[in-house]
C-alpha cells in the first residue's frame, strides 16, 4: 500500500494530517510513533477505509494487486481487521458469539467458521473461557478477545489502535509477545499505533514518526534486532541503542513541527 500526499481536513476546521507520504509494504510490522493528538489514530482509519481523506490518493496493493484512489471504495470485508484501544466487546454476548461477530456480519455461521473461532480464541490464551461473558474478563483477557475477533478471518491487513495503552505493564509486556508471536505465524502487514518508544522498537520491522498536528511522517527507521524476538531482547545493547536513536528523532520531529490548534 502506499499514500500520497494524505491530508484530512475536519468539518470544525482543524487540520488532522498533512502531506502523508508512506509506504506499507506486505507482511511488514509498521509502528507509527508520534505524540498525543498528532493523527496517528486519523491516519489508520484511513488506511482501513473507515474515514474519508480530504486529499490525497491511496494505492493497494494486497493479495490481488489491486489499486484504487483514496476516496473511492473500501479494502474488501474479511481482508482488513481492526482492534481499537478499547476493546468494543458486546457486554450480552459470550466470548465465543464476540469472536464470531464477522463471521455473523458477512452471513456465514456454520460449523467451520464456529471451528475456526475455537481455534482462534485458544490461539489467544483463552481457550476454556468460550462461554465467559466480557464483564468476568480482566482488562487483558477483553483484549484477547478483541485480538482473536480481528485475525479470525485471516486478514491481509490488521490495524491495532494504541490496544495495550490502558493495560498495566506485566500484562502489556505479555500482549507484545503473544502479538509477535501471532504475527510470526501468519504474517499480515501489520499498521500499529503508539506512542510509546519501547514498544515501537520492540514490536516492529519498521517505525514511521509523526510530528504533531497536523501530522507528517517525519523520519522512518529499520528495526534490525532479531527475529523472533524474546523477552531478554529489551535489555540488550541493541535494542536500549535504537530506543535512544527513536527517541532522539521524535523529539527532533516535535520540535520542528509545533501543535497547531486551527
Amino acid at each position: 500500500m502506499a499514500l500520497r500526499a494524505v491530508g484530512k481536513r475536519f468539518a470544525s476546521g482543524v487540520t488532522a494530517l498533512s502531506g502523508i507520504d508512506l509506504d506499507i509494504h506486505r507482511s511488514e510490522f509498521l509502528s507509527l510513533l508520534g505524540p498525543s493528538g498528532c493523527g496517528k489514530s486519523t491516519l489508520l482509519r484511513i488506511i482501513a477505509g473507515l474515514s474519508a481523506p480530504s486529499s490525497g490518493i491511496r494505492r493497494l496493493s494486497l493479495a490481488t494487486g489491486h489499486a484504487e484512489r483514496i476516496t473511492t471504495g473500501n479494502i474488501p470485508a474479511g481482508r482488513i481487521g481492526f482492534v481499537f484501544q478499547d476493546p468494543t466487546l458486546m457486554p450480552w454476548s459470550t466470548v465465543a458469539e464476540n469472536v464470531l461477530l464477522p463471521f455473523r456480519l458477512s452471513g456465514r455461521v456454520g460449523r467451520a467458521e464456529r471451528a475456526r473461532v475455537d481455534a482462534e480464541i485458544g490461539s489467544v490464551g483463552l481457550a476454556g473461557f468460550e462461554r465467559a461473558y466480557p464483564r468476568q474478563l480482566s482488562g487483558g483477557m477483553r483484549m484477547r478477545v478483541s485480538i482473536a475477533r480481528a485475525l479470525v478471518t485471516d486478514p491481509d491487513l490488521l490495524l491495532l489502535d494504541e490496544p495495550f495503552a490502558a493495560l498495566d505493564e506485566i500484562t502489556r509486556m505479555a500482549l507484545n509477545d503473544d502479538l509477535l508471536r501471532l504475527w510470526a505465524n501468519r504474517r499480515p502487514t501489520v499498521v500499529f499505533v503508539t506512542h510509546s518508544v519501547f514498544e515501537s522498537v520492540y514490536l516492529s520491522t519498521r517505525i514511521a514518526i509523526m510530528t504533531p498536528r497536523p501530522g507528517r511522517i517525519a523520519a522512518e527507521l529499520s528495526v534490525d534486532l532479531p527475529q523472533p524476538r524474546a523477552r531478554g531482547e529489551r535489555t540488550s545493547p541493541g535494542y536500549v541503542a535504537l530506543c535512544a536513536t527513536v527517541s532522539e528523532k521524535l523529539a527532533k520531529a516535535m520540535a520542528a513541527e509545533p501543535c497547531r490548534l486551527k
